[in-house]
C-alpha cells in the first residue's frame, strides 16, 4: 500500500468511524433511557446489533467507489480496524461527558435498585453470591467517570478487532 493509499484509509475511516459513532451513540442513549423504559432499551440492543453490518456496507462502499471495486483482505481489516477505533474514541469522549456531567449517580442507583428487589434477592441467595454482588456495587460506586469510559473503550475496540476480521473477509474483492 502506497502512502497515498493509507491516507485514502484513513480519510474513508474517519468519515466511517465518526458515522458507526453516531449509531453506538443513539444505541448508548436508548440503553440508558431503556433502563426507565423497555422498549428503549431493545432499540439500544437492535443498533447494537446492526453494527457489524454497517461497517460491512461502509467497507463495501469504500471498496467499490473509494479503490475502484477491489479490495484485498489486509486493507478491508484495516479499514474496518481504523473504522472502529475512530468510533470506539468517540463513543468514549461521549460517555465521558454523560458520566462526569448528566449522569448523577442515575446508572449506579439503577443497578442497586434492580438488583435489592426481592426477585433479584431471592436469586442471589440462592446462588449465594449476596458478598460478591455487595463487593461489586460498592467497587462500581467508587469508579470515576474515566473508569467507565476506559473500560468501555477498551472492550469496544477489542471487539472492533474480532469483529472486522469476518468483515474483511466477507467484503474482499480481488482482481
Amino acid at each position: 500500500m502506497t502512502p497515498a493509499e493509507y491516507v485514502q484509509l484513513k480519510a474513508f475511516a474517519r468519515i466511517d468511524g465518526a458515522r458507526l459513532a453516531l449509531l453506538w451513540v443513539a444505541s448508548f442513549t436508548c440503553y440508558i433511557v431503556g433502563i426507565a423504559n423497555p422498549l428503549y432499551g431493545m432499540v439500544a440492543l437492535v443498533l447494537m446489533v446492526t453494527t457489524p453490518f454497517f461497517v460491512s456496507r461502509r467497507l463495501m462502499k469504500f471498496r467499490d467507489e473509494g479503490l475502484g471495486g477491489t479490495i484485498s483482505f489486509g486493507r478491508g481489516w484495516g479499514y474496518s480496524l481504523y473504522t472502529f477505533f475512530y468510533a470506539s474514541i468517540l463513543l468514549a469522549l461521549a460517555q465521558y461527558v454523560y458520566f462526569a456531567y448528566i449522569d448523577q449517580g442515575y446508572l449506579m442507583q439503577s443497578f442497586s435498585q434492580a438488583l435489592t428487589s426481592a426477585e433479584a434477592r431471592q436469586m442471589i441467595e440462592q446462588y449465594g453470591m449476596q458478598q460478591a454482588i455487595e463487593e461489586s456495587l460498592e467497587q462500581f460506586g467508587r469508579m470515576r467517570p474515566i473508569d467507565y469510559v476506559l473500560n468501555i473503550l477498551t472492550v469496544n475496540i477489542m471487539i472492533g478487532a474480532v469483529l472486522a476480521l469476518p468483515i474483511a473477509a466477507f467484503i474482499k474483492k480481488l482482481k
